[in-house]
């Protein structure tokens, strides 16, 4: 058993601290949000994440897991300390580490190994090692949303970056895995390069459908063959309204102000973030040519969340497309099985119902399952005209048509 130090209660620090306690470590978890702290506590979790509300709950119940104030409490006698805190976007595009120096301006550190878990440009834990007494080691997080949980305790891989009697020490505390020890630069960019590569693919899979469409081809039918190449594989090759998020949208950027700091054209990647800002306004223009007029006109949106399976709405597609429809006059109603308030421009309701209310027409922006087993002739009769824009291709077209709507697709 190690004993562990985790700075930062959100939603990585917070995982890593539960799940290292459900794995048989004693974990002190600390934060600078009293509120946060005493609710915690309490073994309260508002994140929608399946089953970290259970371990948290174990982990407090048990004594394994501990949740503090402040970081000196949190670094008293521990074996490891992961720093575990948030790197925003700052104004200039790079990210902001200033929750990172703060924290090691105000911290002493001694006998433990110091784990930088936050996303971090290359070369940032070689800065920190050159600042501390003790060992520094780079381990990034590859934690989805939605299945964080699941991804800690059974990990695809993992990832640590340092000298190698520390960087082994790290891995030894996680479930096996396939495990990678590198130098901390390297593995601090395998992080950027994995998100930034898979919004590379949802980019090109949306200029894709938009070729489909004035090309008179199926995207659908194009993405299975691609998928059948085991070269290419089947993840991330579906259409929608863009990627967004906690992670995609800060990551491509900061990725892309460390290749310029560096003298790096990664005009690949610029073209990734040009594409997915392009694409909210195709959305809309979809919307537009399907509805008429959008001034004073009533829409209905279905899903408001970055993506299925999470409260998450970081840098949503869905509120990017609402704001641009909202600049254009349209009355916004919205439904998402996870937001029960106003977001943005868009009114929340109860039910899907309720939002196709007297809609001109009904907008698919997050791929939340229910979405696909709808009552459509409720919905049509509900609606001032019938019009589906399914920005996911998640709808069963020949339900959907049958009842009576419009229905436009991406990439079709």
């Amino acid at each position: 058993m190690a004993r562990i130090g985790v700075i930062g209660a959100g939603y990585v620090g917070l995982t890593t601290a539960a799940c290292f306690a459900h794995l048989g470590h004693q974990v002190v978890c600390a934060d600078v949000d009293a509120g946060k702290v005493a609710a915690l506590r309490r073994a309260e979790v508002t994140a929608h994440e399946p089953r970290l509300a259970e371990l948290v709950a174990d982990g407090v119940a048990d004594g394994s897991l501990e949740f503090v104030l402040g970081n000196g409490p949190a670094l008293s006698g521990v074996d490891f300390v992961f720093l575990c805190v948030p790197t925003p976007t700052g104004e200039d595009g790079a990210a902001d580490l200033s929750a990172v120096d703060a924290v090691l301006a105000e911290t002493d550190l001694s006998e433990c190994v110091l784990v930088v878990k936050s996303t971090v440009p290359p070369g940032t834990a070689d800065r920190i090692a050159a600042s501390q007494p003790v060992p520094v080691v780079s381990n990034p997080e590859f934690l989805r949303e939605g299945h964080a949980v699941d991804d800690f305790l059974r990990p695809q891989r993992i990832v640590v970056g340092g000298e190698e009697e520390p960087a082994r020490r790290v891995v030894a505390l996680y479930p096996n895995a396939p495990a990678l020890v590198t130098d901390r630069a390297s593995a601090e960019l395998v992080k950027y390069a994995s998100n930034c590569f898979l919004a590379m693919k949802l980019s090109y899979v949306n200029s894709l459908a938009e070729l489909c469409e004035q090309s008179g081809a199926d995207i659908e039918d194009v993405t299975e063959g691609m998928r059948l190449d085991e070269r290419i594989g089947s993840a991330f090759l579906r259409p929608g309204p863009g990627w967004g998020g906690s992670c995609f949208p800060k990551d491509t950027k900061a990725l892309l102000s460390a290749s310029d700091e560096k003298h790096v054209d990664f005009s690949l990647l610029r073209a990734t973030i040009d594409t997915n800002e392009r694409q909210a306004h195709r959305v809309v223009d979809k919307v537009r040519a399907a509805a008429g007029p959008l001034r004073g006109a009533k829409i209905g949106l279905l899903g408001l969340t970055f993506k299925a399976g999470t409260d998450d709405l970081r840098d949503s597609p869905a509120l990017a497309v609402a704001d641009l429809l909202a600049q254009e006059g349209a009355v916004l109603t919205g439904y998402d099985p996870c937001v029960d308030h106003d977001a943005g421009p868009v009114h929340v309701t109860d039910s899907p119902l309720s939002a196709a209310r007297n809609a001109a027409a009904l907008v698919v922006l997050t791929e939340w399952p229910e979405f696909a087993e709808l009552d459509w002739p409720a919905l049509a009769a509900g609606m001032s005209q019938p019009v589906i824009v399914d920005t996911r291709n998640l709808l069963p077209v020949d339900k959907v048509t049958e009842s009576g709507f419009q229905l436009v697709a991406l990439g079709r």
